[in-house]
């Protein structure tokens, strides 16, 4: 299993902490086990926020946090403090469920046994054409790619056909997709018998996640499938093809769900899908961790597909010039503020004074790659805070994960924590 060990060895910060808000070792993250590829992820500086935690005043106050993304906190702090993981994305309390929930149930079950008649059955409706053979010309295998995209206009009467219509010849076959609706099939059926709980649901739906990350033809995101242009770029593309949904979901399953049982913390987690201002207008006093979005690319951009996966909704996907979009994303997918340059420090405005009006202490992550210059960042809060807040900051250089969004996997950044403490 892929563990996150954060440490706090080599990391270099210039601190501007004031008088009075000492260092403790209270908050020092747990190892905990990464589900998804994920643009951004905070797991590799763990340390370096926990020792943020400890210099604010908890006193039985929740941690927030408020962006939650892939649950990085969740998953580093959630054996310490009580923890409302918020995301307007759907997937990420799904992915903060396993972190932050016993999944007492679904171990019972064999998933992939059970999805196994469904998917077997449904495979065998696929025409010979459509199957991805070990050894193929380019010519061939585009053919290949063309037949399965065109799902998308057949006509199913199916309950769970959801992936192998949108996406089969995008990020992954139609035989993938139909393991991916099966599972998804079993899950629901599981949960509305009663057999399971929603934690179970959920764990279920995270390790489905999983194997669509791992066997997706992409670099870790859905913005853009690759196509096969020549015969390397077609022997890549063919190795995740031929990939198995099953495997992959089984491999995960077992060692996931160790550790849930074994770290998962019952301190009262909630679980929050909601826009930052809806979520700061309900907060009781608490620490709030806020780490938005830094540039202008949209997350609903790059993860859409784990977003469907768990609404299962059969959303209307965008077109233009009369043509589906080859992302094949969601017409209602979220555009966040923190990524437009016209709003974004209208956005800040608004979550400062959010943390303020709940009378919270805030830690901000932000880089100095942001859509706003750090510095006017800081004193953009300090006005805000005013005299009731002390506001400093920390740095430290990180590598920032880009899933090869400009060619590359990761950029040295400069990643700035703001606080803002309550006097």
């Amino acid at each position: 299993m892929d563990i996150v060990v954060a440490t706090s060895a080599d990391m270099e910060s210039e601190m501007s902490r004031p008088q009075g808000s000492p260092r403790t070792p209270t908050f020092a993250p747990r190892s905990y086990p990464q589900v998804v590829k994920y643009m951004g992820s905070k797991a590799s500086i763990l340390s370096f926020i926990g020792d943020g935690f400890a210099t604010v005043d908890h006193n039985d106050k929740p941690i927030v946090d408020l962006f939650a993304g892939a649950a990085a906190i969740s998953g580093g702090f959630g054996h310490i403090n009580r923890i409302i993981s918020n995301d307007i994305q759907q997937y990420s309390a799904v992915v903060a469920s396993t972190y932050l929930k016993r999944a007492e149930k679904i171990g019972q079950f064999d998933i992939v046994e059970l999805a196994s008649s469904i998917a077997l059955e449904k495979i065998s409706t696929l025409s010979s054409d459509m199957h991805y053979p070990a050894e193929t010309s380019l010519e061939s295998f585009n053919e290949i790619e063309k037949r399965n995209r065109e799902l998308i206009y057949r006509e199913f009467d199916t309950t769970h056909h959801l992936f192998t219509r949108f996406y089969a010849g995008t990020w992954w076959s139609a035989e993938q997709c139909i393991w991916i609706d099966a599972i998804r099939e079993v899950l629901d059926a599981l949960l509305s018998a009663g057999k399971i709980a929603d934690a179970d649901f959920n764990f279920g739906l995270t390790c489905l996640m999983h194997a669509m990350a791992y066997t997706s033809q992409g670099t870790g995101h859905y913005a853009q499938f690759r196509d096969a242009k020549d015969a390397a770029s077609m022997s890549d593309i063919n190795k995740y093809r031929r990939t198995s949904v099953p495997a992959i979901f089984s491999k995960k399953f077992s060692p996931l769900l160790s550790w849930n049982l074994s770290n998962v913390v019952d301190l009262g987690h909630e679980l929050v899908s909601s826009d930052y201002i809806d979520c700061l207008t309900s907060l009781p006093r608490s620490v709030i961790y806020a780490d938005p979005p830094y540039a202008f690319v949209h997350y609903s951009r790059f993860y859409h597909a784990m977003e469907t996966i768990v609404k299962y909704d059969y959303p209307a996907l965008q077109f233009k010039g009369g043509q589906l979009v080859k992302g094949r994303y969601r017409i209602d997918r979220h555009q966040s503020p923190f990524c437009i340059k016209s709003q974004v420090q209208g956005a800040f405005t608004s979550m400062f004074e959010g943390v303020k009006d709940s009378n919270s202490d805030l830690l901000l992550s932000y880089s100095n790659t942001g859509m706003i210059d750090i510095d006017d960042l800081i004193d953009l809060a300090a006005t805000i805070f005013g005299s009731r807040y002390m506001v400093w900051f920390e740095n430290i250089d990180h590598d920032h994960k880009t899933m090869g969004r400009r060619g590359d996997h990761s950029r040295q950044v400069q990643e700035s924590l703001i606080i803002a403490k309550k006097r």
